[in-house]
This record gives structure tokens, C-alpha cells and sequence, in this order.
């Protein structure tokens, strides 16, 4: 009889419980991957994260090997065909014991109750783990045992619970037998302009990125994360997004990082973006409506948003006539990631100025993100659409030309991803229709700041009676 584990969202041999719990089990343990992308497009998937998955499948079947655990990959289109696939290789491996870790989308959820209907009828004994977050999803609860809806109360539970029970991260179970063969590599079909990828493949490389930017940019992270031009962020969230890396040893590696004095108010900072990672997964599990195209705030599903049309052609390509919000954009298509300041920037843009669904934005991101993560990006996308779970009132609304007044102050990033814009002044180059001639091909702004914020305000405020 063998253990068998499925891998999914959680693409690491290092803190993974399902594979240190089979590893443990004193029996003969496999490992599969089982790769749906028509249905993971079909939830706008993008190719360059399709690409990042497949190359760290490559690398986990390496790392998995080492240990004496074959790795099978089986490729099907939807979730119920893969569900087939499992069930035939729990058949064919007489596996007694699946172990898989939690997901908490709604078809990923329906799904593993599925399998765990299936496998009680074949005899086969399931067991699940609570992974993704630090703090167990369902543990952070006010006292009333209801979920959080508001981030600050959650983060300060979240830091005691933390403190009272501390998770540290698992080590890399012992080898179960000799090494074997690794699996063959499993390619899926991607289109020509594909972005390269953005950070190393592999488990090492990831937790080399954490060490390094705990080391050389952790002190200086709270001054530097909101500045587009510097690298002043962890790079981190494709490996988070697709499980290379667990919050759980993030938060260890910081944790270890603050015994320098002079690094802990960035590294502080930096563990409240964990917490704000761990905020939105928890919101997922406890209002499944956020992943089915709803909204938080129940009572702004009466939002009438404008028609997409041109303006939302214009948002999507990075031809607003606004410099920073076409910069973002530019990057975001050119690159696969955009920094995390400029997410919410083009978002309010989206949402607030141009008065765009933010179901439409959501979806792109994902459609383009190396790390589009349900959870962080809906939850992103509301926070900004002032649809979520955010306190702050509907009319908070930010000024893309203040923003990048502030935060790329002569222009450096601008100039990086709008060449047209590269021989304007520190001044200028943030409001070029002050110019007089915008230069080259550069649109002028598709709608006015003021007048726009102002029309998109009153329409929160009909809607609030």
C-alpha cells in the first residue's frame, strides 16, 4: 500500500505538511501533479504564470526525486476529468492514504469535497492541511467567534495569535528510499510573446530572493516599497502566488532579520503585507461569494458601472494619456508584474475615474500576472473599487498625477516604459498636456481627473441613499 501525495498550489518539498506527514507515514510514498490549464485559463490564467508553474513542476520533480518520491503529471482539461485521473492512480498505486493541502477558491473547495466523496467510496482514507496562510484559516476570530472583516483588528489578533502559538516553518522530510528517476517535464502549450520569466526557478532560488532582501533591502522597506523605480520590494510573490515559497517561512526569515535593530521598522512593515496575504485568504474561505464574481459590500452590486469600450481598450494597452497609469500598465503587459503601489493606482483609475467594473480589471491582471493569487488580487481590486472589505469611505480616490508627483518624482519609471515621454522635465512629464505639444503619439488624458472623481463620488453616494 502506498501514500500518495497531490500537489497543487503548494509547489515545495520544504514546510509542505502533506508531504511531511506521507513522508512520515513509515510506507511508500508517490507524488502527483495534475495539470488543468483549460479550465485554469478559462479563470484567466496567465501565460506567464503558466510558464512559472511548469518550470517549478520541473524543479519540485528534481527535489522529489532526491527524497526516493516519484512524481507523476497527468494533464486534463476541468477539475472532474482530473478528479478521474487521481482516482485511476490511487487504483493502479494501491493507495490507502491521500494527503493533499487546502485550497480556498469555490471550485477548488467543491472540488476536494468531490474527492473526498470519491475516495470514501474506494475505501481510500483522505487527509487535508491547512497551508496557504500562517495562522490557519478560521483561527483569527473576534470574540464573538466571527470572522474579520476589517483588516487593523485582524492584524493585531492575528500578531498575538501568532505569538501565543508560533508556527514555525518544517524542515525537508528524510528520504523515503533511494533516489529515483524524476518526472519527465510537463509543457504547456504557451503563446509566442510569452513574457520571460521573472525570477530564478527552484526552491533555493526563492529562498535565496528572501535572504537577500531581508538583507539588502529589509531596513529601508517601508521608505522604498511605494517607489516604482527602485527595487526596494521583496520580488517575492511568484514564488508565494504558487507556493514555492509559504508565508510560514517568510515570516520566520523576517523574524530572524529584526534581531538587527536597524532593520526592524522596514521589516515590520514588510510582515504586515504577510498579514495582509494571510487578511484576504481568510476572506475568502469565510465570504465564498468574493470568489464568484461578487462583492463585498453586498449593496454595491447596484453599482451601474460605465461600458467598457474604448476607455477600457485605452487602461488595458497603456494609452490613457496618463503617464504613470500607462507606465504601470506598460509594465504589467510587457513584464508579467507590476509594482504594488502602481496596482492600486490603475485600479482606482479604472474604478473610480473611468467608473469601469472592477470585474473587468480584476480578470485582466489575472490574465497577465505571473502571480495573479485569487485571494490577493480580488481583494486588491475591491479594496481600491471601494467594494471590499476596506474601512476607509468610498471617496478616498487616488490622484495618479499626485501619486507619481510623490512616488517617481523626476520621472524614472515613466521614462523607462513611456519613451515618448523621455525628453519632457521632472516637471512636465507627469502632466504632459501642460506642454503645450505632447510629444510624439502620446494621447491626451481620456477623461478629466476632477470631474471624473467628483461624478464617480456622487454615484456611491445615490447608491447609499
Amino acid at each position: 500500500m502506498a501514500h500518495l501525495v497531490w500537489f497543487r498550489n503548494d509547489l515545495r518539498v520544504a514546510d509542505n505538511p502533506a508531504l511531511t506527514a506521507a513522508c512520515q507515514s513509515g510506507q511508500r510514498v508517490i507524488a502527483c501533479f495534475l495539470p488543468t490549464p483549460a479550465q485554469w485559463q478559462a479563470h484567466d490564467w496567465s501565460a506567464a504564470r503558466l510558464q512559472f508553474v511548469a518550470e517549478h513542476v520541473a524543479a519540485l520533480g528534481d527535489e522529489l526525486a532526491a527524497l526516493g518520491v516519484p512524481l507523476e503529471i497527468a494533464e486534463s482539461d476541468t477539475f472532474a476529468d482530473s478528479l478521474a485521473l487521481l482516482l485511476k492512480l490511487c487504483e493502479f498505486h494501491q493507495v490507502s492514504h491521500l494527503h493533499f493541502n487546502e485550497e480556498y477558491g469555490i471550485n477548488e473547495r467543491r472540488r476536494d469535497q468531490h474527492c473526498k466523496q470519491l475516495a470514501d467510496q474506494q475505501g481510500i482514507k483522505v487527509s487535508k492541511y491547512r497551508d496557504q496562510t500562517i495562522a490557519p484559516v478560521g483561527s483569527v476570530l473576534t470574540q464573538q467567534h466571527q470572522p474579520y472583516t476589517v483588516f487593523t483588528p485582524f492584524s493585531r489578533r492575528w500578531r498575538a495569535l501568532l505569538e501565543e502559538q508560533p508556527t514555525p516553518p518544517w524542515p525537508v522530510p528524510k528520504a523515503v528510499d533511494k533516489p529515483c528517476q524524476p518526472a519527465e517535464r510537463w509543457i504547456p502549450e504557451l503563446p509566442a510573446n510569452t513574457p520571460p520569466s521573472l525570477v530564478a526557478t527552484g526552491e533555493a532560488a526563492a529562498h535565496l530572493q528572501l535572504n537577500r532582501f531581508l538583507e539588502e533591502h529589509g531596513a529601508d522597506y517601508k521608505k522604498q516599497r511605494d517607489i516604482p523605480a527602485l527595487p526596494g520590494t521583496s520580488c517575492l510573490s511568484p514564488y508565494l502566488a504558487n507556493g514555492v515559497l509559504s508565508g510560514r517561512q517568510c515570516l520566520y526569515a523576517a523574524q530572524q532579520a529584526l534581531g538587527q535593530q536597524s532593520a526592524a521598522e522596514g521589516i515590520q512593515c514588510w510582515i504586515n503585507e504577510l498579514c495582509w496575504r494571510d487578511f484576504y485568504i481568510h476572506i475568502l474561505y469565510h465570504f465564498p461569494r468574493v470568489s464568484m464574481h461578487r462583492a463585498f459590500k453586498e449593496e454595491t452590486d447596484g453599482l451601474q458601472w460605465n461600458p467598457a469600450g474604448s476607455h477600457f481598450e485605452a487602461w488595458k494597452h497603456g494609452h490613457t494619456g496618463i503617464p504613470l497609469v500607462d507606465a504601470a500598465m506598460r509594465q504589467l503587459n510587457q513584464t508579467g508584474w507590476m509594482h504594488n503601489r502602481l496596482r492600486m493606482v490603475t485600479a482606482m483609475f479604472l474604478t473610480k475615474n473611468l467608473f469601469i467594473d472592477w470585474r473587468l480589471g480584476e480578470a485582466y491582471f489575472m490574465s497577465r500576472l505571473v502571480d495573479g493569487f485569487l485571494a490577493s488580487n480580488n481583494g486588491g481590486w475591491q479594496w481600491s473599487a471601494s467594494t471590499g472589505t476596506d474601512a476607509a469611505p468610498y471617496f478616498r480616490v487616488f490622484n495618479p498625477v499626485s501619486q507619481s508627483e510623490k512616488f517617481d518624482p523626476e520621472g524614472t519609471f515613466i521614462r523607462q516604459y513611456v519613451p515618448e515621454l523621455a525628453k519632457l522635465d521632472n516637471k512636465r512629464i507627469h502632466q504632459p498636456w501642460t506642454a503645450g505639444v505632447i510629444p510624439g503619439s502620446y494621447p491626451r488624458p481620456i477623461v478629466d481627473l476632477k470631474t471624473s472623481r467628483e461624478e464617480a463620488i456622487e454615484k456611491f453616494k445615490l447608491l447609499k441613499g
